[in-house]
């Protein structure tokens, strides 16, 4: 059976390059297709060729019925990206019910194997009033509340599937509550995060609250190192730290994330796992974070965790309420905002291209 795909490749310069790909696949393994020159394989019958290139037109919005299509054992979908946290996102407004299990999302993620990403995002019909219901399975299977750079992602691909145009905002429902992105007329994505949970047992953490039922500043030893973590959740759980034993700002870069990430994840004091930020203090408005994340591991990007970032930031009066944070992807715009006690993030929300791969 033929695959057709439409890959579109952002550029950082104002033009971009669109390249329209149509591939006859041997039936035996059809796959999508990747955004690479024309090119023979080593196999005959597999061919990839390229159309349709410009420079100078603007992209335009893929025809709505690829991404709507409903092929009997095919997954149409589109990749995504917020600052390098990649995603496979799924239309599945027809159904209350993910269109793939678990374990077949696992499969997706493996970047060897699959199609490669951080996790699977899902966009349901909305519940209680909202317009949409998200819901997300990491690359490992699990299903975490909520995603920062997933809902910027989910915002951009509603806009698509539904034609947006403009500034607009919609309300979702996700296992961490209500959340509204607006995707804004230069194409970033400014979200409402709602207000963070900071009550030692809702975050959920074990460590005894040290400030107003809040864990702040605490000592938690890590494989023999005392840290000094603050704990906040944004619907979901993270662990902040700013500082260690015999080092009172971190150096991040420096830091063996794959090693020390998985001991704070799986921590006893976490009773639902958490996700990790370390973050180095630049100035008082400006932050640069790396982050462990519960169930994807080593990210490049991670909006719930600049959020709280940013939080426990003020919290330990070492910086501002309007922060930019520096994740390996690139920036955030988080600010922790005393009027209505909310945390807004903005930053960007890009697409990389779109595939169909056999169920």
């Amino acid at each position: 059976m033929a695959i057709t795909a439409a890959i579109s490749v952002p550029l950082t310069s104002p033009t971009r390059r669109t390249f329209a790909f149509l591939n006859n696949l041997f039936p035996h393994t059809p796959r999508s297709t990747l955004p690479t020159p024309p090119r023979t394989f080593k196999y005959p019958n597999s061919r990839l060729v390229v159309s349709s290139m410009s420079t100078d037109a603007p992209v335009k919005t893929p025809s709505a019925s690829f991404l709507h299509s409903r092929e009997t054992g095919f997954l149409h979908f589109a990749k995504y990206h917020g600052l390098g946290n990649d995603f496979v996102l799924i239309d599945n407004r027809d159904s209350s019910e993910p269109r793939i299990s678990p374990e077949k999302a696992v499969q997706l993620c493996d970047r060897n194997f699959g199609v490669g990403a951080d996790g699977v995002i899902f966009v349901l019909p909305g519940i209680n009033g909202t317009d949409y219901t998200m819901r997300i399975f990491n690359s490992d299977g699990s299903e975490p509340e909520m995603c920062g750079n997933g809902v910027r992602c989910f915002a951009k691909f509603v806009s698509q599937l539904e034609n947006l145009q403009g500034s607009h905002s919609f309300t979702v429902h996700t296992g961490a509550g209500l959340i509204i992105p607006e995707v804004l007329d230069n194409g970033n994505v400014r979200v409402d995060m709602g207000e963070p949970v900071l009550k030692a047992s809702d975050v959920p953490t074990k460590l005894p609250a040290n400030k107003d039922n809040a864990v702040v500043k605490s000592e938690l030893i890590v494989d023999g190192v005392i840290w000094h973590v603050t704990c906040v959740s944004m619907g979901n759980p993270h662990c902040v730290t700013f500082s260690r034993e015999g080092s009172q700002n971190l150096l991040v870069d420096e830091l063996k994330l794959a090693e020390i990430g998985p001991k704070f994840e799986h921590h006893e004091v976490f009773p639902a796992r958490t996700n990790t930020e370390f973050v180095q203090v630049l100035s008082n408005s400006h932050l640069k974070m790396r982050v462990w994340e519960r169930g994807a591991g080593a990210t490049l990007a991670c909006g719930t965790g600049a959020c709280a970032t940013v939080v426990a930031a003020i919290l330990e009066g070492r910086a501002g309420r309007n922060c930019t944070v520096d994740l390996p992807g690139g920036p955030l715009q988080i600010e922790w905002m005393e009027e209505d006690n909310h945390v807004y993030m903005t930053g960007s929300a890009d697409v990389v291209y779109y595939g169909s791969l056999p169920l």
